[in-house]
């Protein structure tokens, strides 16, 4: 044990004394997380499960169909504020106050209904990428089931369209019902920060053992290092045990700068179940330990085994879930993520931290996770040369 541990502080040492490594582990998190982590905020805003979306509704004498439009909407989640055209021409050339979110009917709604003519409505929203998407689709389904009322009432009343006619409809109860439940105890959709900081540390982790961990090793054999330690009264055993201590305990450190600056810079919430987190983090970092083990063996030089680092971390973080969330990908990446060991720690984490899971809810992750790298670990072993 006493050689295994001195192989494994020199290397820690030598590695803390490389600048990409400490660039890597210090500087870069922070960076990825903080630009990320604005560039995603806006992914779930006005979207939880929680409270409404407010919105103002234009339009000049609405009449009676405004309950069923007010209605409709408020099923989606919105809060309708009504107001009629603004048409003052004291405000022209001023700045005004825009709403965010605008929802504009033709004028006199009811008497084009009645008059069997087209109502035209249109909808603009400040907000951006997946939020305005999911705004529009509650737009769509508020209005549309609108237009399925005034059909309902018009059939039921003889061809006769009324408030009376509406809220017969209104009292009607529906054939078919659609049940809604959170999918774990927490209502807030996570974004943003709360995505990011899990997601980049995952993919940091993997990125640097795949890179620091591997060029190190072969930069080793090249120079004739791994030699010098084979005419050494040190096993095989001990070589290679020592070379993967020093690994894991960089993946160790890579974590816990990350989880350091995600909670005190980015006030990440890492839920109720920490200490199952941080176990789900450490089975984590022995896969990229063995991993790196794995690509510093086979690699030929400094080079490939830098660039199939990157290569392979960025692949497998892209489908394992650490740029985006797993759920807005097509059904192929959902299928793939549960294939991939990235796949498997993001799932744990979202488990525990978005979903409010349970710590038993990871244990399967936990063991797939193990078994890989017990896997990994014995083809590396099997790898492993001297020269």
């Amino acid at each position: 044990m006493r050689n295994i541990f001195f192989i494994a502080l020199h290397d820690i040492r030598h590695q803390m004394r490389q600048g990409a490594t400490l660039l890597w582990v210090f500087v870069m998190p922070p960076i990825f997380f903080f630009f990320i982590g604005t560039v995603t905020g806006g992914f779930s805003s006005g979207t939880s499960g929680t409270g409404t979306t407010p919105i103002v509704v234009v339009a000049d004498a609405p009449g009676f169909v405004q309950n069923q439009i007010d209605l409709r909407l408020r099923d989606n989640n919105f809060s309708p504020e009504w107001r009629e055209q603004t048409t003052d021409s004291s405000m022209e050339g001023q700045e005004l106050d825009r709403p965010p979110r605008v929802l504009t009917f033709s004028n006199q709604i009811s008497d084009l209904l009645l008059a069997g003519k087209k109502v035209s409505a249109s909808y603009a929203t400040a907000a951006s990428s997946l939020t305005r998407d999911y705004e529009s689709i509650r737009i769509q389904r508020a209005l549309y089931t609108v237009l399925a009322d005034v059909a309902v009432a018009k059939a039921q009343s003889g061809n006769t369209l009324s408030a009376q006619s509406l809220e017969t409809v209104n009292a009607t109860p529906r054939i078919w019902q659609l049940e809604v439940s959170p999918a774990g105890k927490r209502l807030e959709i996570p974004s943003g920060f709360e995505q990011t900081v899990p997601g980049i540390l995952v993919m940091f982790t993997l990125l640097v053992l795949l890179t620091s961990g591997a060029t190190m090793l072969t930069t080793e054999r090249i120079q004739g290092l791994l030699r010098r330690l084979a005419s050494a009264p040190i096993s095989r055993s001990e070589i290679v045990a020592g070379k993967w201590g020093g690994r894991m305990v960089l993946a160790a450190a890579q974590i816990g700068i990350a989880i350091l600056f995600g909670t005190l810079l980015f006030k990440m919430n890492w839920g109720p179940d920490l200490v199952m987190v941080l176990v789900v983090l450490g089975a984590w970092a022995a896969f990229c330990a063995s991993a790196g083990l794995l690509l510093g063996s086979v690699a030929g030089t400094e080079g490939q085994a830098a660039g199939l680092g990157v290569l392979c971390a960025n692949l497998f973080a892209a489908l394992g879930g650490c740029w985006w969330p797993i759920e807005i990908t097509p059904d192929w990446m959902q299928f793939l993520q549960k294939l991939l060991p990235t796949g498997w720690t993001m799932d744990a984490l979202h488990k525990l931290i978005s979903f409010e899971a349970g710590a038993l809810s990871v244990l399967p992750n936990i063991v797939a996770l193990l078994v890989a790298s017990i896997i990994v670990g014995v083809f590396a072993i099997r790898r492993f040369r001297y020269d």
